[in-house]
């Protein structure tokens, strides 16, 4: 018999939980197409095995490009930035654009651009946190507001509000050598958790504010006994409009033994998130910690329990869904109590406000604002962009 798998099964007995889902492509196809870059293509390495053997390995989606198949899951479709129904009342930030009416921006006039479910840096995006030249490391004044509830805007940036004391209690804000003190580490918690707690399960940096949260669910696909295909395709400029003719390009698809996810839950950094002291609870709740599970649990059953498309050429099935020691493997979760359960503060989605003469402004010093990756040429969870196709 499968095992069950619930949120508080898994927050309190498991450390970390590790799955395997085994997928395979539809339509009973042999190619598949990983995500590559230009003029590389898809990575093939070699992975050591018993008695000095060795496996090619494909690396289909890295752990990047799987928190944003994950992510995607959330909204209702890839051009409709509303939330699924199962997630109605989970926090998230938008970012809107609109002619204001005399200083207002009611909901039905608001447009929106972006979500911290669709951006690279969730919560820590410029498009909410706003721009703040390299000079001067202060807001420029020129957008990223939050809408009040009547449709004005605040007197500050969204970022110098997560910098005040009730929040993150930057010191020195606008310095290099700007943190919060330690003491301040449980409100940084719950104020990402109050505002988009996905953050916190796939993990934000704020490298002016020395605020760096690892993922708490960690995925990534590889095709085991991999073997690259080549070919190749053709544009066709029927009517001659532009200048590139005719030309042929490579394309690379894989083949493979085995298409497996893995999915790491790192129920100990959960549980990082607070604590009882006394009477009172440091940082997240029991039930609020729960929710960040239950949020990542749904996450996996979502993407495994109905067939994928990872890009054009990779629509793959779920077979199999399993644990590290062999044993099946099915997943119980309630998101929808999860989410009443978890104490949300209405209204539950926060929208930030910039002009569109702004958004449309190149900003100053927006080079130098580049999040530096680390050795692995990621930024461990800051900014997850997709690999091109």
């Amino acid at each position: 018999m499968p095992e069950t798998l619930t949120p508080s099964g898994v927050l309190e007995k498991r450390e970390p939980l590790v799955l395997f889902a085994f997928f395979q492509p539809v339509a009973g196809l042999d190619r598949f197409q990983p995500a590559g870059f230009p003029e590389v293509g898809h990575v093939i390495y070699k992975a050591p095995r018993s008695n000095g053997a060795v496996e090619n390995v494909c690396i289909v989606d890295s752990a990047a490009s799987m928190a944003n198949h994950l992510e995607a899951l959330c909204m209702r479709g890839a051009h409709d930035y509303e939330l699924v129904d199962d997630l109605q009342g989970m926090p998230y930030l938008r970012c809107v654009t609109g002619k204001l009416e005399d200083g207002k921006l009611p909901p039905e006039k608001r447009e929106v651009v972006v979500t911290s479910l669709t951006e690279g840096h969730r919560i820590a995006s410029t498009y909410f946190f706003g721009n703040r030249p390299k000079k001067t490391l202060k807001w420029d004044g020129k957008g990223a507001q939050r809408l009040k509830d009547d449709g004005t805007l605040c007197d500050k940036s969204f970022g110098d509000e997560l910098a005040e004391p009730d929040n993150f209690g930057i010191k020195l804000d606008g310095e290099k050598k700007a943190h919060p003190p330690a003491d301040k580490w449980w409100n940084v918690f719950k104020t990402i958790f109050r505002y988009d707690p996905n953050s916190l399960v796939h993990g934000v940096l704020f490298p002016q504010w020395q605020i760096k949260i690892p993922r708490v669910l960690t995925a990534h696909l590889e095709a085991f006994g991999a073997s690259r295909v080549d070919r190749s395709g053709v544009k066709f400029d029927r009517l001659r409009k532009t200048t590139s003719g005719q030309p042929i390009f490579a394309v690379d698809d894989a083949t493979a033994r085995e298409i497996r996810a893995t999915f790491i839950l790192d129920t100990a950094l959960v549980r990082s998130f607070g604590r009882k002291n006394g009477d009172n609870t440091l940082g997240l709740g029991d039930e609020q910690k729960k929710f960040l599970v239950a949020l990542a649990l749904w996450k996996i059953e979502q993407l495994c329990k109905t067939p994928y498309r990872f890009r054009s050429g990779c629509h793959l099935k779920c077979a199999k869904l399993s644990d590290d020691k062999g044993q099946e493997v099915t997943i119980d979760v309630d998101i929808k109590s999860a989410v009443n359960q978890a104490g949300f503060q209405q209204p539950s989605v926060t929208d930030i406000y910039w002009p569109w003469d702004e958004l449309k402004r190149k900003g100053e010093g927006d080079e130098d604002q580049e999040q530096k990756p680390d050795e692995e040429g990621e930024t461990n969870g800051a900014e997850d962009e997709e690999e091109n196709e």
